[in-house]
């Protein structure tokens, strides 16, 4: 009877580590997360910002003058020229968004995995 009673604590003990083990994997991917929609919020703010530049450029004659700001210093640059960079960056920024959705749903997976890893824990 005593042999049995002493290693209860100690599975107890092995079960709280595991517990501890499952809730800091937890915490660490929903820090990820909520880097994550930071990230995705700045990128949606800059898309819209960009798809607004657009905009503007479209509505620019052919003969106005376009600049660039580069360092301190406008910068004389071709209409086209602009237009085409503006609409990379747009894509660029679209892709990365949706490399961050894919990213986004592939984390609240391993959370959901994670939550119920620790109720089997819990529950056994």
């Amino acid at each position: 009877m005593a042999s049995s009673s002493s290693s209860t604590p100690a599975a107890v003990r092995e079960m709280q580590r595991d517990l501890e083990s499952q809730a800091n994997a937890l915490s660490k991917i929903q820090k990820d997360i909520s880097k994550n929609h930071q990230v995705r919020k700045q990128y949606t703010i800059q898309v819209g910002e960009n798809e607004l530049v657009l905009k503007e450029l479209e509505l620019v004659n052919d003969e106005a003058n376009v600049c660039k700001l580069i360092g301190p210093v406008l910068v004389k640059q071709d209409l086209a020229e602009a237009k085409a960079n503006v609409k990379k960056r747009i894509e660029y920024i679209s892709a990365e968004l949706k490399r961050m959705d894919r990213a986004l749903k592939d984390l609240e997976e391993k959370q959901n995995s994670k939550k119920e890893s620790a109720l089997d824990l819990n529950g056994h």
